[in-house]
């Protein structure tokens, strides 16, 4: 797989020092949900959306990523220990972007929305490892926690009862990243996003979510 690479030392590496081998298949899939959760920084800003960019191993060595970034690498790591995992991509409706991002964005309707699809024996369920803990407690969102039998998806509320993601479209569940069609749609949807080549502006959540930002 071009992006998924789940035979690369990177990926390797990272399922080494997150998991135990004697634990279960679905044991060591929730562990890497909240390694991938936890230890990549989410961030959109900067985002590196070419296809080196988008590759698991990339993102791993870079330490951050959005949610596709971050969606890729916890399908290449399922692979990697055996467990089948599929990308999603959606439209969803975004009600709490900060002003500068929902500016950049256009409104507050975000395509290509990325999460993980993963098979626990029986069944497939949806997993989202993507807003690591300091984010959901800035931007005032309970995080999400998965146990590898139900799905873990965006709450329609935040923490204080305001509306906070809805799913609007589905593209499709993919066995890799279907790149041209992601790029080109962001590009046409969000073109304010993007600085030079496949890259999105520069910028930081952290400073976004400052106080006062979000009201």
């Amino acid at each position: 797989m071009e992006f998924i690479d789940h035979d690369s030392d990177e990926v390797r590496a990272f399922v080494a020092r997150t998991v135990s081998t004697a634990d279960s298949p679905m044991a060591q899939a929730v562990a890497l949900y909240y390694a991938v959760r936890d230890k990549i920084r989410y961030e959109v800003y900067g985002a590196d959306l070419s296809r080196e960019g988008l590759r698991a191993s990339a993102v791993l060595r870079g330490g951050s990523g959005m949610c596709i970034h971050k969606s890729i690498v916890y399908a290449a790591a399922l692979r990697s220990i055996g467990v089948p995992a599929r990308l999603v991509l959606t439209d969803v409706r975004n009600h709490l972007a900060s002003p500068r991002l929902r500016e950049l964005v256009g409104g507050d309707v975000f395509r290509f929305h990325c999460l993980t699809s993963v098979y626990n024996g029986q069944k497939w369920v949806r997993a989202t490892p993507v807003f690591n803990k300091m984010l959901c407690r800035l931007y005032g969102i309970t995080p999400l926690d998965f146990d590898g039998t139900a799905d873990s998806l965006y709450h329609p509320f935040d923490s204080r009862g305001r509306e906070h993601m809805e799913f609007l479209h589905e593209h499709g569940e993919f066995d890799d990243l279907p790149h041209d069609l992601v790029l080109d749609g962001l590009r046409a949807a969000h073109p304010r996003l993007f600085a030079a080549g496949d890259r999105f502006a520069a910028g930081s959540l952290l400073a976004d979510a400052q106080p006062g930002d979000m009201r």
